[in-house]
């Protein structure tokens, strides 16, 4: 395997369960060929003393993203931070902030220099980045920068969680649900949906994108008696999208956009709020959810879970949803689609 199809991945908050996710992937994949390689950005030291920690008998090596296939076979490969990470499992320290901001940044920029074939993330914990000074609203809005930073091109990042009987994305993300009517645009709808559909062909080669845009309020609106977000924002959006070539329908009812049939009628849903879209794919997929990052100039995943401090350190934490993130993100960097 080349060193460009090596996945990057990053450790999250060390205090997370990240770091043990990062041991239980790299045991699957070394028992499973078919599985991809990657090289995890983090503190040595921390892996080593975790895998102490949880009992697990394996080799942590500290190496460069061009070594990290070779050493895949026989041990762990770690490129080492700057930044050192406490990480006490279950206790969040803002001081680990440093390395979890790191870890990011030096994944997306092996990515971005064609070294590493896709990012994939580990959870982080925003509050504890925010009272380290950190400006973003989440994980999906940093890449944004990231890959502004890198390309001199402005990116609108957008979050997709994904599954194989599900896709879905959040119009509006982490934003507080009283601010959604004000936020909630024409021209964001009409932006979301074609980089969607763009994506949606380009790095998951549906041919002619199916997308289903539900509506914000009950009843998607019935007719402007529920609300008026339907007829004056969402419907015209709908317009343009159809007058653009994609193939786009609603506003949808979200009540009835995620039964077993209606998913058979689109590739993707298109949800007002972050709920909306996360609740049905959390409760359908939960282990197996994974979210990928559309609109960038690479490619990123990342399993769709947070931080779970409460259990972080216990050796109990369920690895399948970041195996299923390093199986996507493999799948969807092939060559030439990296840009």
């Amino acid at each position: 395997m080349s060193a460009g199809r090596i996945l990057a991945l990053t450790q999250g908050d060390p205090s997370g369960i990240g770091p043990e996710l990062a041991i239980a992937a790299y045991d699957a994949a070394r028992e499973d060929a078919r599985l991809p390689r990657f090289a995890l950005l983090a503190d040595p030291d921390l892996m080593r003393s975790r895998a102490k920690m949880l009992g697990r008998n394996v080799e942590i090596a500290s190496c460069t993203i061009d070594e990290a296939a070779d050493i895949f076979e026989h041990a762990l490969p770690v490129i080492a931070l700057q930044a050192r990470a406490r990480g006490a499992p279950g206790r969040p320290d803002v001081a680990d902030a440093t390395s979890t901001i790191e870890s990011i940044e030096r994944a997306v920029a092996l990515t971005v220099e064609g070294r590493a074939g896709a990012v994939v993330t580990n959870p982080i914990a925003k509050e504890v980045l925010y009272r380290a000074g950190f400006s973003h609203p989440g994980h999906t809005e940093f890449l944004g920068e990231l890959a502004r930073r890198h390309t001199g091109h402005a990116a609108r990042a957008v979050m997709m969680l994904w599954a194989e009987e599900l896709a879905v994305v959040p119009v509006t993300i982490h934003v507080p649900l009283a601010d959604v009517p004000r936020l909630l645009t024409r021209d964001l709808l009409v932006a979301t949906g074609k980089i969607v559909a763009d994506d949606l062909r380009r790095r998951f080669g549906v041919a002619a994108p199916r997308l289903a845009i539900s509506g914000l309020n009950p009843h998607a609106g019935e007719n402007g008696t529920m609300g008026r977000e339907e007829v004056d924002v969402i419907a015209p959006a709908v317009a343009d999208l159809v007058a653009m070539g994609i193939d786009a329908r609603g506003p949808c009812p979200a009540d009835t956009l995620f039964h077993a049939q209606a998913r058979e009628k689109y590739d993707a849903a298109l949800c007002m709020t972050h709920d909306q879209a996360l609740i049905p794919i959390k409760t359908l997929a939960f282990d197996r959810a994974v979210n990928v990052t559309l609109g960038l100039p690479f490619v990123r995943t990342s399993p769709d879970h947070g931080t779970a401090f409460d259990i972080a350190g216990k050796g109990v934490a369920n690895p399948t949803s970041l195996i299923e993130a390093l199986r996507l993100a493999a799948r969807l960097a092939k060559p030439g689609q990296t840009e």
